[in-house]
């Protein structure tokens, strides 16, 4: 691996973003993350006047017996924004966490996924930060933050008002054209899609999902043709 260190001050001392450590299956994700433009991960990119909530997301790399793996959440069916919808743990930043141009989303990323998830965040090591990306329907301006799980910890719904279950998805999963698709909107917008863990994972969460696979060079062919409506289970 590269080594590379970068340390932030402030309320959430000790703050770092490195490469140092990571297993070598990390690298090909780290230099996507330090090569990537915005375009190249999202047609929706922040809008130019500034306007826009500003949020980030932890993209957690984790290993088990079963290889690479992610961690993932579902949102609780009752919240007014993307309900009942599988993401990455994250949400707006708070002014306590600082500049959203450098130390803010670091802390965000870290502070939502110990709130919604439980996990402790001593055990999770920083290694990247992805251009950011904008969320229409939402508003949202979105930084995702690349995590490496080191040192896992129990996950659970932390409160159930806010997420549904917490869950981790083997990265063979993801990876495996049987469990790829292309999303239907309602509205008739189509994108990526995974049906993994009895959910299907789309929309934002999916999108970048699908960026990662393939700058890091892990995407299999897949048949994008294979529609698949956001109530397949009905």
């Amino acid at each position: 691996m590269t080594h590379a260190e970068e340390t932030y001050g402030g309320p959430m001392t000790g703050i770092t973003v490195t490469t140092d450590g990571l297993p070598d299956w990390l690298a090909p994700v780290v230099r996507a993350a330090e090569t990537v433009a915005p375009e190249q991960l999202s047609r929706f990119l922040p809008p130019a006047s500034g306007h826009g909530r500003q949020s980030a997301v932890l993209i957690l790399f984790g290993e088990s017996g079963g290889g690479p793996e992610l961690l993932l959440m579902e949102r609780a069916g009752s919240l007014r924004s993307h309900p009942g919808q599988p993401a990455f743990p994250g949400g707006a930043l708070d002014p306590e966490d600082g500049d959203p141009a450098t130390t803010g989303p670091l802390r965000a990323a870290l502070r939502e996924a110990e709130e919604e998830t439980g996990l402790d965040p001593s055990g999770v090591q920083l290694f990247g930060v992805l251009p950011r990306l904008y969320i229409p329907v939402s508003g949202f301006v979105v930084t995702p933050v690349l995590g490496w799980w080191h040192r896992p910890t129990p996950v659970d719904a932390v409160d159930p008002a806010e997420t549904a279950r917490v869950f981790t998805v083997p990265v063979a999963d993801l990876t495996d054209p049987a469990n790829r698709a292309t999303a239907r909107h309602p509205s008739g917008h189509q994108g990526p899609a995974f049906l993994v863990e009895s959910a299907l994972v789309w929309g934002f969460t999916a999108g970048v999902i699908d960026r990662i696979l393939h700058f890091a060079g892990w995407e299999r062919p897949w048949d994008s043709s294979r529609l698949v409506p956001l109530d397949w289970r009905a």
